[in-house]
């Protein structure tokens, strides 16, 4: 049975999640739906989840904070299922372990805490160290598919265009020097007088434009 929210509680939630979302105000947005609020973890360092941005939300009860949230996370990480309700300690699968006084940084660092764990729940998966690195990386180019994301997130949007400019111009140099220390090797060998010795220039003009057909795809996916 659904149970109506008064006035007073309808205000109380208001200034607990306006509170929570000043300290977290570049994470964390409010849609106009009052129990409904996306947020954004960053992996640690020092973890798999490393140069990775997570994008979830939370869907509050009306009773909240007398009842916990349901959890979700959108973003790919290797170690939850999208947008599938999570099944944590702190989330509405276990509503007789809710704490009332946990706020919304609780929420979160629990979260973190036990996406940096093994445990197996409801939601949860098991990938590879490498799966989930891989991941973490094409974590940005996916956030900034969903316009969702770019709206409520603008300045992490404009953070992580950024960070993709600056791999992809990493990128580019790194087949260049390579390009160029190749092309030195080949121009170093003593082939003076041999019959491949007109063979040369056709092997570094395909090399070269091996490197220009690896560069143009980094280009287009702009991801590592």
């Amino acid at each position: 049975m659904l149970v109506a929210r008064s006035p007073r509680q309808t205000n109380g939630f208001r200034r607990t999640m306006i509170n929570d979302q000043r300290k977290y105000s570049n994470s964390c947005k409010r849609l106009k739906q009052d129990y409904l609020m996306h947020y954004v973890l960053r992996g640690p360092e020092n973890s798999v989840y490393h140069g990775g941005i997570y994008h979830g939300k939370l869907r509050f009860p009306a009773e909240f904070p007398f009842k916990p949230p349901s959890i979700y996370m959108m973003t790919p990480s290797g170690r939850f299922e999208t947008n599938q309700r999570l099944c944590l300690s702190f989330s509405d699968f276990h509503p007789d372990s809710w704490n009332p006084t946990w706020s919304l940084s609780t929420i979160l660092a629990g979260l973190l805490s036990f996406m940096l764990e093994e445990d197996v729940a409801v939601g949860s998966i098991q990938t590879t160290e490498h799966e989930r690195k891989t991941l973490a990386k094409k974590s940005l180019q996916f956030n900034l598919k969903n316009p969702l994301f770019q709206e409520l997130f603008p300045e992490i949007s404009d953070e992580i265009k950024a960070e993709l400019e600056q791999i992809k111009s990493n990128d580019a140099i790194r087949l260049q020097n390579n390009l160029k220390s190749i092309k030195n090797r080949l121009g170093g060998i003593q082939t003076k007088g041999s019959k491949y010795d007109r063979y040369r220039p056709i092997l570094i003009s395909c090399i070269y434009h091996l490197f220009a057909i690896v560069i143009s795809k980094i280009d287009l996916n702009n991801v590592v």
